[in-house]
C-alpha cells in the first residue's frame, strides 16, 4: 500500500477527530522518521514532546522488551517489583515524597483535581461540594469532559455538554487576577508554566513566583501542568525551574514514557497525596510493571544522556538561526529550550505542508504557530541541516 491507499483507508474507516498532515510514518529512529515509500523526514514534533529520547531510543527500547518476556500487567490488587523503583526515581530527580502513576496525562489532571479537593475538605475545611479551582485563558490539559469544562476553546466544549462546574477562569500572565479571583473556597491554582496548544506562549519573568507567593499567602495548592514541558523540553527539567519555585503538585507524562508506553504521574508530598485511601482512585493499568520499568529507564536515559542542558543549549542556537530568517510573514521567534513557537501573520497549516517537501515534519498549532519541538537528542548538524529547508520555505 502507498500513502494513497492509507489515507483512504483511514478516512473511510476511523473517526475523523484530526486533521493529520498526510505522512504516513513507517518507522522512526532518533530524530528522524520515514514514510511508508522511503522518504526519510527530521521530525521536529516529536509527538508532541512524548518522544524527548529519540523514536526508539534503544536502552528504553531494551528495558521494555526484556518487561515485556516476563510480566506486562498486574493491576494494583498485587504489588509488583518495577513500580518501587519508578517511584524512587521520580523521588530523587524532583525531590517530591510521592507520586502517583496514570496513563495518559488527561487521567494524571483529573488525578490532581481530586487530590487537590479532597486536600480541601480535608484540610482547609471547605463546605462539602464548594471547592473551587482557578484556571487561565487559553489552557490545555487534556480532552476529558471535566477538563474541557474549563477550556476556553468552544470547540473543545460544543456539542459535549452538561460542562462540569467548580471552576473559575482568569487570564494568563496575570498575578493581580489570581489575587482577585482566590475565595476562601479556592483549593487549588492549575496552570502550564508555558501554554503548548495555546502557541508556545510564555509568561512574563516572575509570573510564577507571584502567583506561587499568593497561592502560599492564601493556602491554596499551587498546580503546574509540566505534560509538554517537562523532563526536558524546556530547557530545564521542569519550565518552574526557570523562576525557583516549587509548586505543591506538578502533573508529567508524554516523555515519562519516551514514547513506548502511556505513562503519566502527579508528583506531591504525603499531606497532599496523602488524602488517597484504598478506594478512593485508581487504574487498571496505571502503575503497572511494563509502564513502571519503561518510565524508570525514560528518567535515566534523561539523566544519562544529559537532555536537559542539550534542550538548553540547542534551543537557544536553533531559535538564534531562525531568528535570522527577514520576512514579514515572520511576526516573532519565541521558546524556551527546543520548545520553539515561528508565529507568523497568517495561516501556518500551508508552511507546515511545504516543510514536508523539505523533509521536516513540523505542526501548525493555535492557527498562525508553527509549534518546532525536535527530540532533545538533536544535534547542531542536524539542526543545521534542517534550517536549510526553514529558509527556503520562510526566507
Amino acid at each position: 500500500m502507498n500513502t494513497k491507499n492509507y489515507i483512504e483507508v483511514e478516512d473511510r474507516f476511523g473517526a475523523h477527530n484530526y486533521n493529520p498532515l498526510d505522512v504516513v510514518i513507517e518507522k522512526g529512529e532518533g530524530v528522524w522518521v520515514t514514510d511508508v515509500e522511503g522518504n526519510r523526514y527530521l521530525d521536529c514534533l516529536a509527538a508532541y514532546s512524548a518522544v524527548n529520547q529519540g523514536h526508539c531510543n534503544p536502552m528504553i527500547m531494551a528495558a521494555f522488551l526484556e518487561q515485556a518476556k516476563k510480566v506486562t500487567l498486574t493491576s494494583r490488587a498485587f504489588r509488583n517489583d518495577k513500580l518501587p523503583g519508578l517511584y524512587k526515581q521520580l523521588n530523587e530527580m524532583t525531590g517530591y515524597e510521592m507520586s502517583l502513576p496514570m496513563n495518559s496525562g488527561a487521567e494524571a489532571v483529573e488525578t490532581a483535581i481530586k487530590a487537590a479537593r479532597k486536600w480541601g475538605y480535608k484540610y482547609k475545611g471547605i463546605p462539602k461540594d464548594k471547592a473551587e479551582i482557578i484556571v487561565v485563558e487559553g489552557n490545555f490539559h487534556g480532552r476529558t469532559i471535566t477538563v474541557v469544562s474549563f477550556s476556553t476553546e468552544e470547540q473543545y466544549k460544543a456539542g459535549f455538554g452538561p460542562m462540569t462546574p467548580g471552576f473559575k477562569v482568569i487570564p494568563y500572565n496575570d498575578p493581580e487576577a489570581l489575587a482577585r479571583a482566590i475565595t476562601p473556597n479556592t483549593v487549588g491554582f492549575l496552570v502550564e508554566p508555558i501554554q503548548g496548544e495555546a502557541g508556545i506562549v510564555i509568561p512574563e519573568d516572575g509570573y510564577l513566583r507571584k502567583c506561587a507567593e499568593l497561592c502560599k499567602e492564601n493556602n491554596v495548592l499551587f498546580i503546574c501542568d509540566e505534560i509538554q514541558s517537562g523532563l526536558g523540553r524546556s530547557g530545564k527539567l521542569f519550565a518552574h525551574n526557570y523562576e525557583d519555585v516549587r509548586p505543591d503538585m506538578v502533573i508529567i507524562g508524554k516523555a515519562l514514557s519516551g514514547g513506548f508506553y502511556p505513562v503519566s504521574a502527579v508528583l506531591s508530598d504525603k499531606e497532599i497525596l496523602g488524602v488517597f485511601e484504598p478506594g478512593d482512585h485508581g487504574s487498571t493499568f496505571g502503575g503497572n510493571p511494563l509502564g513502571a520499568a519503561v518510565a524508570t529507564t525514560a528518567l535515566q536515559v534523561i539523566e544519562n544522556e544529559d537532555l536537559v542542558r542539550k534542550s538548553y543549549e540547542l534551543g537557544e542556537y536553533f531559535m538564534e538561526k531562525l531568528r535570522q530568517i527577514k520576512n514579514p510573514i515572520v511576526k516573532e521567534v519565541r521558546g524556551k529550550g527546543l520548545w520553539i513557537g515561528v508565529e507568523l501573520h497568517e495561516n501556518a497549516r500551508p508552511y507546515c505542508e511545504k516543510l514536508i517537501g523539505e523533509g521536516i515534519l513540523c505542526k501548525e498549532t493555535h492557527d498562525t504557530v508553527i509549534r518546532i519541538a525536535p527530540p532533545l537528542v538533536i544535534t547542531r548538524d542536524e539542526i543545521d541541516w534542517a534550517m536549510e529547508g526553514f529558509r527556503k520555505v520562510l526566507g
